[in-house]
């Protein structure tokens, strides 16, 4: 939530002064955008059940960011600026990972239907010792999500070091280095 209440914050003067100038939007309002919605989706996915339909709107959805922000990478001039930006890319692509593997990564993890009885996350309902086995997270998933879980946490480092060396922007840095900590937790308890 801290995050996307940063990036709304700082989005709303942004898109006055974008109005007022007649600009187009800048790479910063879009980095705004693209973190106010992670933060909204990973909010939403911690509380409820997504269906099908849900995930991959929301792949879409971080697929056309992550496009939309490539260009920045492209015409960032200075070092830190391209690794700031691929930073953003990193966290896209993770989270576009756990939408997309969702269903495996939680697979064999059955879930508290609220009445005493579990689910598993295929939506098969256990019946005692005939139950059909869950599903379990294939090795590859399990590979690919420790490498986006390692790639996360390499991103909130970096947002951590631009944190204690940036004399300007450091609520941004920490924004984003909350961004990336949170990502890599939220892909960890998935994959239990």
């Amino acid at each position: 939530m801290f995050t996307g209440l940063v990036c709304l914050i700082d989005l709303t003067p942004r898109l006055r002064r974008t109005r007022r100038n007649g600009k187009p939007f800048d790479g910063e309002i879009l980095i705004d955008i693209n973190h106010i919605l992670m933060s909204a989706a990973m909010i939403w996915m911690s509380w409820s059940m997504e269906s099908a339909l849900a995930l991959w709107v929301q792949v879409g959805v971080f697929a056309m960011l992550t496009i939309v922000l490539v260009p920045l990478l492209v015409r960032a001039r200075a070092a830190t600026a391209r690794v700031d930006v691929a930073g953003h890319l990193v966290l896209n692509a993770a989270m576009i990972w756990m939408l997309a593997a969702m269903p495996l990564l939680m697979a064999d993890m059955p879930m508290d239907m609220g009445d005493g009885s579990e689910m598993g996350m295929d939506g098969q309902m256990p019946m005692g010792d005939a139950a059909p086995m869950m599903m379990a997270t294939p090795i590859w998933v399990d590979v690919v999500n420790v490498a986006f879980i390692v790639l996360s946490a390499a991103t909130m480092l970096w947002w951590l070091s631009r944190l204690i060396r940036s004399g300007h922007h450091r609520l941004h840095a920490a924004c984003h280095a909350v961004m990336a900590a949170g990502m890599g937790v939220m892909l960890v308890l998935m994959n239990g």
